[in-house]
């Protein structure tokens, strides 16, 4: 099994590249795990007390029990995925049910800061993009897929995304082993890091025989 933690500032293209990495492998043999389902259970918290929380700090994750989780698919056991409501700032009461499988990728702003999740990971990836673009990434996708209003996206980003993003994020990035420029859009790097894939699991991945595309 090979761990691949993928960290970047937010709207960076971490999604994106854990797609693209799944796509050029073979069926059924890789899982992707979003940080963001991890985000700690507020329910016992009013909407309004919800609402001020700082969801841009690295405590606003429950990463023990995302390590935890990680641990137990690299001894062979399946997990129950936490999914999370960003409308409600809730975890939901669904769960997924994943298997292990050869290739696991963690996404997330914070999937390299902390210390006992890198020391799982087997390749650590940082996506380095440009800051007006993550903006606008961020924005269409806070107003089309999580349910927000304008003007709370905004105030969001300049009172807690940019200021944590400088803080605890764009750190992480002397921890990766490879950075990455524009996430998925990267074409040649998704290409080294399948080769690197390949090379590593050999016959556990068809025979070391690329899937065609």
């Amino acid at each position: 099994m090979v761990i691949i933690c993928i960290g970047g500032g937010t709207g960076s293209g971490k999604t994106t590249l854990a797609n693209q990495i799944k796509e050029n492998l073979p069926n059924n043999s890789c899982m992707i795990v979003p940080m963001d389902n991890y985000y700690l259970d507020r329910s016992h918290l009013s909407f309004q007390e919800r609402e001020k929380i700082n969801y841009d700090h690295p405590n606003a994750i429950e990463s023990s029990l995302l390590i935890k989780h990680i641990q137990q698919l690299k001894n062979g056991m399946g997990i129950e995925m936490p999914l999370y409501d960003f409308s409600t700032h809730t975890r939901k009461r669904e769960y997924i049910k994943i298997l292990p499988t050869n290739v696991i990728i963690i996404e997330g702003i914070f999937a390299l800061y902390y210390k006992d999740l890198r020391e799982e990971a087997d390749l650590k990836i940082y996506v380095d993009t440009e800051s007006d673009i993550r903006f606008g990434r961020r924005l269409r996708r806070d107003l089309l897929e999580r349910g927000r209003k304008l003007e709370s996206v905004y105030e969001q980003y300049f009172k807690t995304v940019k200021p944590m993003h400088e803080t605890f994020v764009e750190p992480t990035k002397r921890f990766a082993d490879v950075i990455i420029p524009e996430g998925g859009k990267n074409e040649r790097a998704i290409k080294v890091i399948k080769h690197y894939l390949f090379d590593v699991l050999g016959d556990e991945i068809g025979g070391g025989k690329e899937r065609s595309n």
